[in-house]
């Protein structure tokens, strides 16, 4: 990426910090209660993040390095993750900072094409281990229910939505299925032809770019069918960072409620992230990120005020670590 583009996603990053700083939605005595509170776990808290982006990074290294072209060293790859994540919470609809800035940074190492594939792969590796947690917690909700009992009830309304739950994420697991054996591109393009609203725009595009579109697609099916093994590996990993993330809850919650297990958090985690995916329109998930915490904790039985505390320390976390991700863009080098 030339230094021009790296300057104006790093400036546009700075604004969104400094923007999300003025409006944080506490004020700075209750950040400091919050933070007092939570005492050493915080610093542990923030390192644990660390560990699970180096995940992140090591499933997004399987897919760039298939052997096919230039090796990207896995430094660089650990700063587009990070870098991207920050512009990601930063930026709002999610994916419309840090997916741009990897592909341009990528394409200076392995060619465009080459990036946009990766980086779309990713995505969508990413993407399809949210809804695998997702699933897996509602088979744990189940589990739990018949072995544990109490606080996690499995009444009418409870089993339809889980039953509902089960379906569409079975459903979506199956299209990402279909989209990495066949690629989804030219689908997209296809489909994005025929709403009125962009259909000019779209057909121009697929017309002029049909063959650099079909290339993307091929390399998105080439890590299923051909590279079989790394692929699922990737999606491991993505799997795993998820379930380690858990630890933060974990960590938090436990300080104050005994008996809170690490099967809680894993519960807590999968719906309160369920619940702030669905408003993915807001920059760092503002508001909904914090209720659907509090709900997801008074879902197993934790008063919602300890989920809301736990949700100002991650978010004070998702702050730390935006800050440098974004800080860490500029030691982005031009490739020569």
């Amino acid at each position: 990426m030339n230094k021009r583009w790296r300057n104006i996603f790093f400036l546009c990053g700075v604004a969104a910090v400094v923007l999300m700083l003025l409006s944080f939605d506490a004020d700075w005595i209750r950040v400091k209660e919050v933070l007092a509170q939570a005492g050493i776990w915080f610093p542990v808290i923030v390192l644990l993040w660390g560990i699970i982006y180096l995940i992140n990074a090591c499933s997004f290294g399987l897919i760039i390095n298939d052997g096919t072209g230039r090796r990207v060293p896995f430094g660089k790859v650990f700063q587009l993750t990070v870098s991207g994540y920050a512009l990601n919470y930063v930026t709002p609809l999610g994916l419309m900072g840090g997916e741009p800035y990897r592909i341009l940074e990528l394409s200076n190492y392995v060619g465009g094409r080459k990036a946009i594939s990766s980086v779309i792969l990713y995505s969508m590796m990413h993407i399809c281990s949210h809804f695998c947690f997702w699933l897996s917690a509602v088979a744990l909700y189940v589990v739990l229910h018949f072995t544990v009992g109490g606080a996690y009830g499995l009444d009418v309304w409870m089993s339809l939505m889980l039953g509902i739950m089960t379906v569409v994420f079975i459903a979506v697991l199956w299209l990402f299925s279909l989209g990495y054996r066949k690629g989804f591109v030219l689908k997209v393009f296809g489909l994005l032809s025929r709403i009125p609203l962009v259909r000019k725009w779209a057909a121009g595009y697929l017309e002029r770019h049909r063959t650099d579109l079909e290339e993307v697609d091929s390399q998105i099916a080439f890590l299923h069918g051909e590279r079989c093994t790394p692929f699922w590996w990737s999606l491991l990993l993505e799997y795993a960072a998820r379930v380690v993330s858990c630890l933060e809850y974990w960590l938090l919650i436990g300080m104050f409620v005994p008996g809170f297990t690490f099967w809680d958090s894993i519960l807590v985690m999968a719906f309160s992230s369920l619940f702030s995916n669905l408003i993915f329109f807001s920059p760092m998930q503002m508001g909904g990120y914090e209720g659907g915490m509090a709900l997801a904790a008074g879902g197993v039985q934790v008063p919602g005020a300890y989920g809301l505390y736990t949700a100002l320390v991650a978010r004070i976390r998702q702050l730390v670590w935006t800050v440098i991700g974004i800080i860490i863009m500029k030691t982005g080098r031009k490739h020569d």
